[in-house]
């Protein structure tokens, strides 16, 4: 691995990722790196070295500039991240079917799904669905955990309607989400066999949809072709069924979680939304720059030609960990960086990434939060943390930080 310099000079290389001791507030070392060490070098869960950027400006730059590329993680020499990821994430079967399609072919073939005009569209049957999800959260009764009776079934009522997937499946979908996002409970064995039974489970679904095509995105892109008339492969087709289901509820889950108790752990931000509702849009948008987790591990990228970042230089070969959640708290870019301000405007955060591989989703997950903070505030207007804000904790060891559990009462 390469040594990487920052502005001080080498440095050593510590455990990354590095944790908080309080679920809803950053490292404190994140501000110290911007400061002293913005390109350090630190070691993976598998063991393998990289280089952190914790600057804004050097991680826009690494997620947009070609010379640092994702493709190339799937390199014989890149860092891997966890012990049972033996051939990398970005090697996996998913991905390689993924990149086989051409990434800018691929992103254009789905993304024309993903548009925020079509994404509004699917806002009142989230609504409908975030209503009824509360009606049997409150006829359970207080003290209640809002991850299981909201945050994580509503995403996946969305994303499995979307993709025409029986929401009965969803359990599956947890257990090989858990598989793919842990840093250290699976094996490789366990990792691939989670991989195969995904995929099959995908593949027989596919050729349900041929048989009987529906108005899910699936059947559509089945009919669909590229600019040269070129449809999508099988492969292709399992692999975005896939990745669209692996991102489509588990992130936005752990959004609508963190969301709710950011704005709970101080009771004047729900109090001004309650009293406020033309702030959602923009509330949501402070939340996902402000929470330390919603971006989770970060995003990777592999460096092709030595590059000059304005912490330092990252050399060939070097694999890259951009920590958007760090970036986020920049002191150069924010003014109050550490406070969240519900009317910050403009706010360029890079929650869902930057650049040709920032997250395609993210109209869906924007719609998403929108949706169910403004039936939260119209339905709960007095819903309040049922345990001290301290007492929230994360599951650990994963890609994502999601909380264990958020207890509400109202």
């Amino acid at each position: 691995m390469s040594e990487v310099q920052d502005e001080a000079g080498p440095t050593e290389a510590f455990t990354y990722p590095i944790v908080s001791s309080k679920a809803l507030e950053p490292p404190e070392r994140w501000a110290e790196l911007r400061q002293t060490c913005p390109v350090a070098r630190v070691t993976l869960p598998s063991g393998d070295e990289a280089t952190l950027l914790t600057r804004y400006a050097d991680v826009k730059t690494a997620l947009s500039d070609p010379r640092l590329s994702r493709e190339g993680l799937a390199s014989p020499g890149a860092a891997r991240i966890s012990g049972g990821d033996a051939e990398g994430v970005f090697s996996s079967p998913m991905a390689k079917a993924l990149n086989a399609e051409g990434h800018e072919r691929w992103r254009r073939m789905v993304g024309k799904w993903f548009t925020a005009k079509r994404m509004t569209a699917l806002r009142a049957d989230m609504e409908s669905m975030a209503d009824r999800l509360i009606d049997a959260m409150l006829d359970h009764g207080g003290p209640a955990d809002l991850i299981t009776h909201l945050a994580f079934p509503l995403p996946v009522h969305v994303i499995c309607a979307m993709l025409g997937v029986p929401e009965s499946d969803r359990d599956k979908f947890k257990g090989w989400s858990d598989t793919f996002l842990n840093l250290t409970r699976y094996t490789r064995e366990e990792t691939d066999t989670a991989y195969r039974e995904f995929a099959a489970y995908m593949s027989g679904l596919i050729d349900e949809k041929r048989a009987a095509p529906g108005d899910d995105l699936l059947s559509l892109l089945m009919d669909g072709a590229d600019a040269e008339g070129r449809p999508m492969s099988d492969a292709g087709l399992v692999a975005t069924g896939q990745a669209l289901l692996l991102a489509g509820h588990e992130t936005t889950a752990g959004f609508i979680a963190m969301m709710t108790a950011h704005l709970l752990s101080d009771r004047s931000r729900w109090e001004r939304l309650v009293e406020d509702g033309s702030l959602v849009r923009q509330a949501v948008e402070e939340v996902l720059r402000f929470d330390p987790n919603g971006s989770g591990f970060g995003m990777l990228r592999y460096v092709h030609e030595d590059t000059e970042l304005s912490g330092g230089a990252v050399t060939s070969g070097t694999t890259v960990v951009c920590s958007m959640a760090s970036a986020n708290r920049d002191e150069s870019v924010w003014e109050n960086a550490d406070e969240m301000d519900l009317g910050r405007s403009p706010n360029p955060h890079l929650a869902f990434g930057a650049g040709p591989h920032s997250c395609l989703g993210q109209p869906l997950a924007r719609t998403e939060l929108q949706a169910v903070l403004s039936v939260l505030l119209r339905r709960l207007p007095t819903l309040d943390l049922a345990v001290d804000p301290a007492e929230l904790r994360r599951r650990e060891g994963l890609l994502t930080a999601p909380l264990r559990e958020l207890p509400v009462t109202w």
